[in-house]
């Protein structure tokens, strides 16, 4: 199902929660959502559409991927960017690593681990920020 964008800041400043198994649904209106509003999105995490679980979905260029209790496990390569964000207006400038490790559960709870860099690391940092409250 496809859900409203959040853009209220104090409920995007609270932390996610783990998310289990039965939240399978959330995941599924996440990557509904992203895929709705990918004209000018690359990424969301689920308190963007209202849920508090940890639980991201982004492009990496080539698919959809879906992240279910992401965990930043190395990074590198520090950098100052601009980002902009679907819940908030304007622009604002925040440090990204050009790799990082990411270890991730997928929608049938098989824990992944894999590297990302360029872009979509960037991507993911944004998401994952999300899912403890930070806003860029």
């Amino acid at each position: 199902m496809i859900r409203d964008i959040v853009k209220d800041t104090f409920f995007l400043q609270r932390k996610s929660v783990e998310a289990r198994e039965e939240d399978v649904c959330v995941a599924i209106d996440l990557v509904d959502t992203l895929r709705a509003n990918q004209y000018r999105c690359v990424g969301m995490a689920a308190n963007m559409i209202g849920k508090n679980k940890n639980i991201i979905a982004f492009y990496d260029g080539k698919a959809l991927v879906l992240m279910m209790n992401p965990k930043l496990m190395q990074k590198k390569g520090k950098y100052v960017c601009e980002e902009g964000c679907l819940s908030l207006d304007g622009t604002r400038q925040t440090e990204r690593y050009h790799e990082i490790v990411v270890q991730y559960m997928d929608m049938q709870m098989h824990k992944h681990t894999k590297k990302y860099s360029g872009y979509v690391a960037e991507i993911i940092q944004h998401e994952m920020d999300h899912l403890v409250g930070i806003l860029i």
